[in-house]
């Protein structure tokens, strides 16, 4: 009797789902967190964990080489990039070495505008935040206005098409064209 040992079929077949759960794991593994559809990230959830505890293994004192080799070859199977599993072994499973379990954290998102699909967080939990740096011509906009976060004004009525397009998403294109136009007169 089978009994309950269904699988989330996610309306793929076998091949296509082992292969989409091989990418998404590189993918958690190497970034640490990943934006999915929330049935995605709830099946990628326990593969993920049981790789973090294959690798979890090796930390073991009593482990020997044959087992500690066979446990990388074991993750092998299922994450194809070498470096990533070397991060796996060397950086992720040390983190967790005092963790029973609950590696991951999923957080729910918004639904996708373009299909109505319900998106999900899926985060390595105790992930090392990385600093993002601010360009300089960011931080000098910053500086100029006070906060940054104002929008631009609008003029009213016949202004020049230009002046009523500043501070949209494509302005940036456009930055080349009002300098040639300010140039000129």
């Amino acid at each position: 009797m089978r009994k309950r040992n269904a699988v989330a079929q996610l309306n793929r077949t076998s091949s296509h789902r082992k292969a989409m759960m091989r990418n998404m794991a590189t993918s958690l593994f190497e970034h640490e967190r990943i934006v999915t559809t929330r049935a995605k990230a709830k099946v990628l959830r326990s593969y993920s964990e049981k790789l973090i505890t294959r690798a979890k293994a090796n930390l073991a004192t009593d482990a020997n080489q044959h087992t500690i080799l066979h446990n990388k070859r074991t993750v092998m199977e299922s994450i194809r990039d070498r470096d990533i599993v070397k991060k796996l072994f060397e950086e992720i499973a040390p983190r967790y070495k005092e963790r029973n379990g609950g590696y991951t954290r999923i957080t729910h998102l918004a639904a996708r505008k373009s299909d109505s699909a319900q998106m999900s967080v899926i985060e390595l939990v105790d992930r090392v935040e990385k600093v993002r740096r601010v360009r300089a011509t960011q931080a000098a906009a910053v500086g100029k206005d006070g906060g940054g976060d104002k929008k631009p004004a609008r003029s009213s009525g016949g202004g020049s098409s230009s002046s009523q397009q500043e501070g949209k998403w494509y302005d940036r294109f456009r930055r080349g064209k009002k300098r040639d136009m300010h140039a000129d007169s």
